[in-house]
């Protein structure tokens, strides 16, 4: 008997999707630009027991498995490219607890994340991280890959948020560790570990979140600058001063150019960067906020600034960030978005390397991202034939020496996207082989036999980079 109808003999026919059912295409790709992978079956667990008996059974009869959460992952992550079984715990989208005394939250890893933020703040609560896609990623597939967000410069990515784990191990063990409070420090920071680790040591199936007091409320302030440097040195001043954002956002002129027919803002003429900037806390206190913001902005030459407390007009600041990336989707054939992460004092350096990038290899780029935190996404842009291989060719040298500059400028290849199947074999860029091979053992520690989430994150011995 194969692993599909084993699984399903186990589960119920109603839990398990086989090969040749057209519903198994879904699970066999996510959002970024890399070719579906064919797998021999999905199983959709629904409890911890279940997520066990899977692991268990695959690795009895030596299948990969693939975790997967919402699919929103933009680096191939929960593509099963070694075919095998894809496990998903979208099914498991309990809410099991929010506790305003201990500023917790306990859920399961299908948990969309807008909902739990959207449940907490019900009770006064606040959970910090955002990311772009938090509207239909789950909490399981934030806590994989450690997902950040706007907010992240203000109050940290999603690590600094899971306090405790249930995790299934390859071959049906299932491990809690972590604790339910603020502060602890008993034994080995495990949690640390398995947050980020892109499913490759074990499925997570529950997680305890640390919330915090909702701030009671916020402002938004845009400014519009004719130079990026000049935006550069506006955030490079208000940091200076003290003031701490919750939100500090950059797009160039590219991005802005493509947001103009839709925003309803509508940006001037000779519109080069934007820099958006989001404070929180005290009413009495965001007026002085904002006003400090508004002299960096304006000393440091911005062409136009608008500042907003009313939500209405908040969110229509907020529209045109939010709109750049499916603004740029499209208007292009393709979009490779990548999301390098550089020291803030090498933004606006970093954001040249990229014009001339695109210049050189006639590649289109178009920047936006977290200014505060220094992580830039950076989108290829292409209207020839992907399926053309001088084309792909000529973008792949593109992105590579993007990520390149990035290291050069003491930076990272990924901010918050993880690095997943599209980043795996520019990791010699930024790690040494020692320090790979010693992740290598730490990998075969938790799967020895190399079944879960095989071929992600670490690359080959002495892989290869294009650049």
């Amino acid at each position: 008997m194969d692993i599909g109808h084993l699984l399903a003999r186990e589960l119920g026919a109603d839990r398990v999707i086989l090969r040749g059912d057209e519903r198994l295409d879904a699970y066999q790709r996510d959002e970024s630009p890399l070719a579906p992978h064919p797998c021999d079956a999905a199983a959709l667990c629904r409890s911890t027991a279940e997520v066990a008996l899977v692991l268990r059974l695959c690795r009895e009869h030596r299948v990969p498995v693939t975790p997967r959460g919402a699919g929103s992952g933009l680096t191939g992550g929960c593509l099963p490219v070694r075919g095998g079984v894809v496990l998903s715990v979208e099914p498991m989208q309990a809410i099991k607890e929010i506790s305003a005394d201990d500023l917790v939250a306990v859920v399961e890893p299908g948990v969309i994340t807008q909902r739990l933020q959207d449940a907490v703040e019900e009770q006064g609560l606040f959970y910090p991280p955002d990311p772009a896609s938090l509207e239909y990623c789950s909490i399981g597939g934030n806590a994989a890959n450690n997902a950040g967000g706007p907010r992240a410069f203000k109050y940290g990515v999603t690590r600094e948020y899971v306090l405790g784990l249930e995790v299934g191990l390859m071959g049906g063990e299932v491990l809690r560790v972590g604790r339910r409070t603020t502060k602890g420090v008993t034994g080995y920071d495990l949690v640390a570990g398995f947050v980020g680790s892109e499913g490759t040591f074990g499925v997570i199936t529950e997680l305890t979140l640390r919330l915090l007091p909702k701030p009671p409320a916020q402002a938004t302030l845009l400014a519009v600058f004719r130079a990026v440097a000049d935006a550069g040195a506006a955030i490079t001043a208000l940091i200076g001063r003290g003031i701490r954002p919750r939100v500090i956002e950059l797009a160039d002129k590219a991005s802005i150019d493509h947001v103009r027919p839709r925003s309803r803002y509508k940006f001037p003429a000779d519109a080069t960067a934007i820099v958006l900037v989001e404070v929180d806390g005290d009413a009495d206190s965001l007026g002085l906020q904002l006003e400090r913001i508004g002299e960096d902005c304006d000393r440091h030459g911005a062409i136009d600034i608008f500042a907003a407390n009313d939500p209405a007009e908040r969110r229509a600041l907020w529209e045109a960030r939010r709109l750049i990336s499916p603004s740029l989707k499209e208007a292009h054939r393709f979009k490779i978005g990548e999301d390098v992460c550089v020291p803030r004092s090498a933004i606006v350096e970093m954001l040249g390397r990229v014009d001339r990038i695109a210049a050189e290899t006639g590649v289109a780029m178009a920047v936006f991202g977290h200014a505060g935190d220094g992580n830039l996404h950076v989108n290829a842009l292409c209207d020839d034939d992907p399926a053309d291989p001088a084309v792909m060719a000529r973008v792949d040298q593109a992105v590579g020496r993007v990520f390149a500059d990035a290291v050069a400028l003491r930076g990272t290849l990924s901010g918050e996207h993880g690095i997943g199947l599209v980043k795996r074999d520019y990791m010699p860029l930024e790690q040494s082989e020692q320090v790979l091979g010693w992740q290598r053992r730490w990998k075969a520690m938790w799967d020895p036999d190399d079944l879960l989430n095989p071929g992600k994150v670490l690359p080959a011995r002495r892989a290869a980079c294009s650049e």
